[in-house]
């Protein structure tokens, strides 16, 4: 079951932002609000063209960290699980009945791994990556001492510079360990190129990408020659899923940001140049922020500051505004240059966020919205959880 709780019994403005059925203008704010046609014109796209590629999609819960889009992704979009960073994610979608759940990034503490050996118990399929063969015991130990199963993913760095092997020997011992090892078994191969996700220029991206799928191939190769074969091939993200989804490499795509959008990834260019949040997607995500100052006659003060969004990847953008612009902010209050004098006390403003990601982990709630009343209110379920 979901994670909707029983919204009746909280206090609007208290407790939660909003009440279903309230008028959207009545939401209080600073808040998350989904524009839910929005949200799920983009997911039906997303499952529509891994489907035409032929290829899975591993919706990235990290992004959204909710138990309720990651399951409308799944009856709308045609996911297969989630991938997430955390064992404590990986917790709470499991929890809320995600029976499919890859955590792509290595887990090492001895508690973390413990915790991540009790997923199964919980119904769901528990997957994780290695790039350590001394990892490996650790996770099978733990295997052991709870009669479970955990499917590992040897992570190869393919440009990021971060977790992941940089060499087809090594991820071919690495593969060879899991498959001797008790209480795990080898399921393939993670290969994310991050650092390229948010390069504006479009051939910029696929020269990325093409040195990923020349490593990739060369370790699939490999690894069939060890008798090991791989069920997830496993990477791509919104800046680059067609390149893996059309590889013949890639079975398996971890798409997150594009269902939400924001003003980072909406800058990047597609095939023709064009902006992806202008055709590709929908801007789906917004801080809503309400007026709350206009003693300055050239700008106006919101309630959406520091606390309230990220700020990593820029300042957000006002959607659907060109005569007003955000400008700065502090910890709790943003400032919007109204050169003109437009804007008036209370009136709302919905923020693109410069990052998605980390300005929903901030947040308890989502308000879902439809033709201007309030449909749903979710909680962010994931909320906080970075351990």
């Amino acid at each position: 079951m979901n994670e909707q709780v029983k919204i009746e019994e909280l206090e609007v403005g208290y407790d939660v932002p909003a009440a279903v059925g309230m008028e959207e203008l009545e939401i209080q704010t600073p808040c998350l609000v989904l524009d839910l046609d929005a949200l799920e014109r983009n997911i039906v796209k997303m499952g529509n063209f891994a489907k035409q590629m032929g290829v899975r999609h591993r919706v990235h819960g990290k992004m959204h960290k909710s138990v309720d889009v990651a399951l409308l992704q799944e009856r709308l979009g045609n996911s297969v699980g989630v991938c997430c960073q955390k064992v404590s994610e990986a917790e709470a979608f499991a929890r809320g009945g995600i029976r499919d759940v890859l955590v792509s990034n290595q887990v090492r503490h001895p508690a973390k791994i413990d915790r991540l050996a009790r997923i199964p118990k919980l119904g769901a399929r528990a997957i994780c990556c290695v790039d350590d063969i001394e990892n490996v015991l650790d996770l099978s130990a733990a295997t052991n001492a709870h009669e479970t199963r955990i499917e590992c993913l040897v992570e190869i760095d393919c440009g990021a510079g971060r977790c992941g092997v940089t060499t087809t020997p090594d991820v071919v011992a690495i593969a060879e360990a899991i498959d001797a090892a008790d209480g795990l078994k080898f399921s393939g191969l993670q290969a994310y190129q991050g650092a390229m996700q948010h390069l504006d220029n479009y051939q910029d991206r696929k020269a990325k990408i093409d040195i990923v799928v020349a490593m990739v191939k060369d370790s699939v190769a490999a690894l069939k020659d060890k008798g090991l074969s791989c069920d997830i091939i496993g990477g791509g993200g919104t800046g680059s899923y067609y390149f893996e989804g059309n590889s013949g490499v890639f079975n398996e795509l971890q798409c997150g940001s594009y269902a939400f959008m924001d003003a980072d990834y909406g800058r990047i260019l597609d095939a023709d140049g064009k902006r992806i949040d202008q055709g590709e997607w929908e801007n789906a995500l917004f801080i809503l922020t309400s007026v709350m100052s206009h003693a300055k006659a050239d700008k106006a003060i919101v309630d959406a500051g520091l606390k309230v969004q990220s700020v990593d990847s820029g300042l957000p953008v006002i959607f659907g505004r060109a005569d007003v612009e955000y400008v700065e902010c502090s910890d709790e209050h943003g400032v919007v240059a109204d050169p003109d004098g437009v804007l008036k006390i209370n009136e709302k403003l919905k923020l693109v966020p410069g990052h998605c990601d980390p300005t929903c982990n901030v947040h308890d709630w989502y308000v879902g919205v439809r033709g201007g009343k309030v449909e749903v209110v979710w909680p962010v379920s994931a909320r906080g959880k970075a351990y």
